[in-house]
């Protein structure tokens, strides 16, 4: 292939942004600023309320998170009690609080600790820096630079992707998402606009467009308002929690919390009525799911008399 086509297809895959980008900017930020969601997090700039947010938010809508996040907060309210904390206490909040996937509170509790430790209590500012964090991915570090330091690149989730698709005749690849978000942003204004577009794909632009009804400050640049063809990127669906194997780990953490250890057989009854230590979730089944738990360091097992007991790391 010459360059001058690589140059043809690159162009092709090029986002169709507006020309007067500094009117679409500052109509998405006037519109979030009149009137947007109330979430406390929105309202601080504090690095370690935002990452817990972050790390809550993670597969649980945000209004089923503000409760769980303030009464963390109140019991845990600095990287130095969350550090110093018993990590099956964190956990169990966790369960408790039914956000799901454990790991995250485990990775929540090393990563307070390596602030302590490794920063001195202070937060590192840059998205690069925060990825350090133990279960700190690109995405949350990105947003915890934005919204705690004002210091991130634009983020991309699945609510901006598809403002993106539709709004630009953005192509459905990740590469080219992130530099059309990238483009579209201001430069040194990530807190507030980060925070915009992602309200604007939650209220406005969702799967079911309320594009009228919430006033879309990007309707006159829109393609799919001016074509009526609101398709974008097929957005992944949650796998059933009921029945699933998510659903008996937590079972697993709740009901190990309520006591100093059990035997297998014991723990099994009290997990699912249809235990039977020779069925199909029977020993073999409730083995594998706790030498998981112990593999992510939220479950230990011990031998004792020829039996198997299980208890929560601590």
């Amino acid at each position: 292939m010459s360059d001058a086509d690589a140059d043809v297809d690159a162009d092709t895959d090029a986002p169709s942004l507006p020309d007067d980008l500094e009117a679409v900017r500052e109509s998405l930020i006037a519109w979030y600023e009149a009137d947007h969601r109330s979430f406390p997090w929105r309202e601080m700039d504090d690095p370690y309320a935002i990452l817990v947010s972050e790390v809550m938010s993670q597969q649980t809508q945000l209004d089923r998170v503000v409760d769980a996040w303030e009464e963390f907060l109140e019991r845990w309210p600095t990287t130095a009690d969350l550090a110093a904390a018993d990590r099956a206490d964190v956990v169990g909040f966790w369960t408790g609080h039914s956000l799901g996937y454990n790991n995250r509170a485990k990775y929540l509790h090393e990563a307070a600790a390596q602030i302590e430790t490794e920063y001195d209590g202070t937060f590192p500012e840059a998205p690069g820096e925060l990825q350090e964090l133990m279960g700190v991915g690109p995405y949350t570090a990105n947003a915890v630079a934005s919204f705690a330091f004002n210091n991130g690149d634009a983020v991309v989730d699945t609510n901006v992707k598809r403002v993106c698709y539709r709004a630009f005749d953005v192509p459905d690849d990740d590469a080219v998402f992130e530099d059309a978000a990238d483009d579209l942003m201001p430069e040194d204004r990530s807190r507030v606009w980060n925070n915009a577009i992602m309200e604007l794909g939650g209220v406005a632009c969702g799967q079911t467009p309320r594009c009228d009804e919430a006033g879309c400050p990007w309707r006159e640049w829109c393609g799919a308002y001016a074509s009526g063809d609101f398709t974008a990127p097929d957005v992944p669906t949650q796998p059933s929690f009921e029945g699933s194997r998510r659903q008996f780990r937590g079972r697993v953490i709740g009901t190990l919390r309520e006591y100093d250890e059990l035997e297998l057989d014991a723990l099994g009854h009290r997990i699912r009525v249809d235990y039977a230590p020779d069925g199909e979730y029977g020993h073999e089944w409730l083995e594998g799911l706790l030498v998981d738990l112990a593999d992510d360091g939220l479950v230990e097992l011990d031998e004792a008399g020829g039996k198997t007991v299980a208890r929560l790391e601590r």
